[in-house]
């Protein structure tokens, strides 16, 4: 992986420094409201990391921040509205990692890589590999070992398909050389009410949905899906350092503006959303929410979208994975 998604703390830093732009702000914007269409439904993974960031970035930019929800067909109905508004710095799109592979995944009348430019990514949302506690295997090593003894056996559930947890779990199964089955259903809830009741034999989940049954002993936590242990949960290894290095697939947040939008414009955004992400009340909150802050420049997020784009683009063709 790159090294700008290593989440050390000395990197963390790093990456909420607003970096130094050459380009002259300019003076007179925002003058009016700026608005935050957030391609996901209201609440969501996407939905509440940004919606935290709002005090200070309306503090930073001198104007109100309008937050609207366009959800639907993997973010693609808000990003192509988006991609319609003018490049003004006046509509921002708040997206997820479906960002990068929704045009391998489905007809979209734009390109994602040209119909926008970056402004930061904002957060991470890990997922977390998790089983019963009675399930036969309480390590990786072990669950990949029963899968290999059981090919086509065992299940896996997914929040809906080329969702995170169905991709994260079609990576670990491509790398790790076994047959599991792949069970979507409509939602996370749904996936983990089916592993809960041993419907499933596996799960990759968002943190603030698994960690409570973890902490509960309702569920057993097998890995963690991102480049380093996590510090709420220290005792849970990595999928890479179990034998896979450089696995890592999470979900993602980050702020894009519709392509064209002058850098000048761009700098302020930037400027605005990393002194949100450095304000100690929005890291703690993300912190017992399960969130990691990212922060960095608009060229670290073009560095990562395309590195993503590559991985998800690849996974998804070599596993014939389709929306439609």
């Amino acid at each position: 992986m790159a090294a700008g998604t290593t989440f050390t703390r000395r990197a963390a830093l790093a990456a909420l420094a607003t970096p130094a732009i050459a380009q002259a702000q300019p003076a007179q914007w925002p003058t009016r409201p700026v608005r935050i269409l957030v391609a996901w439904t209201p609440g969501g993974g996407v939905d509440v990391p940004v919606r935290l960031l709002l005090p200070k970035m309306q503090e930073v930019l001198g104007q109100p921040i309008v937050v609207e929800n366009r959800g639907g067909a993997s973010g693609s109905i808000g990003a192509a509205f988006v991609a319609q508004q003018p490049a003004d710095g006046y509509t921002v799109l708040a997206d997820a990692a479906a960002h990068v592979s929704n045009n391998s995944l489905m007809r979209l009348p734009f390109d994602y890589a040209q119909a926008f430019v970056p402004v930061t990514q904002v957060s991470v949302l890990p997922h977390l590999l998790v089983v019963k506690p009675d399930f036969p295997a309480r390590t990786l090593a072990e669950l990949i070992a029963l899968a290999k003894q059981r090919p086509g056996q065992l299940t896996y559930a997914s929040s809906g398909i080329a969702a995170g947890p169905h991709l994260a779990s079609a990576l670990l199964a491509r790398q790790a050389g076994i047959d599991v089955v792949h069970v979507p259903y409509r939602g996370s809830a749904a996936a983990m009410a089916d592993v809960l009741a041993g419907n499933v034999s596996f799960n990759f989940s968002t943190i603030p949905q698994a960690s409570p049954l973890v902490r509960e002993g309702r569920l057993r936590a097998l890995a963690v899906s991102t480049s380093e242990r996590l510090a709420a949960l220290p005792d849970v290894p990595t999928v890479a350092e179990q034998g896979f290095p450089g696995f890592e697939l999470n979900e993602w947040v980050a702020l894009w503006a519709p392509a064209g939008t002058p850098p000048a414009i761009i700098a302020r955004l930037h400027e605005a959303a990393a002194a949100a992400l450095a304000e100690e009340s929005v890291q703690r909150r993300y912190a017992e929410i399960g969130i990691l802050p990212v922060g960095g420049t608009p060229a670290q997020l073009a560095a990562f979208a395309a590195e993503q784009r590559t991985r998800l683009t690849e996974l998804i063709r070599a596993e014939n994975i389709r929306l439609e």
